[in-house]
């Protein structure tokens, strides 16, 4: 079976931690917990990396350990690296234009603004296809500080809604792989994703 690579994106360094831009990256924590295994420094893709195998399939987690304006660069090494096509792909970000703790899954699209996923489209030359995890972090306002509003921390109130969402969607590899695509983005847009909603 061949593998899903599930990678986070955010700013590496310890000033970085828990703000909300690293949505991603917390999101990779999360499942490093759920499946006991440590992310190990992969020096060649520029990323620290995990794999879990189960009843023949294989999740890759991945954190690039570039800034997030520049991780497209580890994205294509790892693509390169574990001979991946780009529907074998899920990239998980902060999401300015969802509310705070809104999960949705997207397939292709342009980068939206966003600096990580513009540089991953930048660095597989313009290939676009691959998924997304969109872990929507709200917005500060028109006309308000964007850069400042995603590098502070959330509330400890958003953060424990932020985390809460995020556990629901931990399987989200197994998920695609077993189920497909497909029926992966009806059960989570069709069920759970309603109940957070009114969470």
């Amino acid at each position: 079976m061949e593998p899903l690579l599930i990678a986070g994106l955010g700013n590496p360094g310890d000033e970085y931690d828990n703000t909300r831009h690293n949505a991603g990256t917390d999101f990779i924590d999360l499942l490093c917990e759920k499946y006991s295994v440590t992310l190990k420094k992969q020096k060649k893709i520029y990323a620290h990396s995990a794999e879990v195998v189960f009843d023949g399939y294989k999740l890759i987690f991945l954190k690039p350990s570039l800034y997030m304006n520049e991780s497209g660069l580890s994205i294509a090494k790892a693509k390169q690296f574990y001979n991946l096509n780009c529907s074998q792909m899920l990239i998980i970000h902060d999401e300015l234009d969802l509310p705070n703790a809104t999960i949705r899954l997207k397939e292709s699209g342009g980068h939206g603004g966003h600096n990580g996923i513009r540089s991953i489209i930048d660095h597989l030359n313009g290939d676009n296809s691959f998924k997304r995890l969109r872990v929507g972090i709200g917005h500060p306002g028109k006309g308000k500080d964007i850069i400042t509003y995603v590098l502070k921390k959330a509330s400890s109130e958003q953060k424990k809604e932020l985390f809460k969402s995020m556990n629901h969607f931990l399987e989200i590899g197994e998920k695609i792989m077993i189920d497909g695509w497909q029926k992966t983005v009806m059960f989570y847009h069709s069920g759970n994703e309603e109940e957070l909603d009114e969470s």
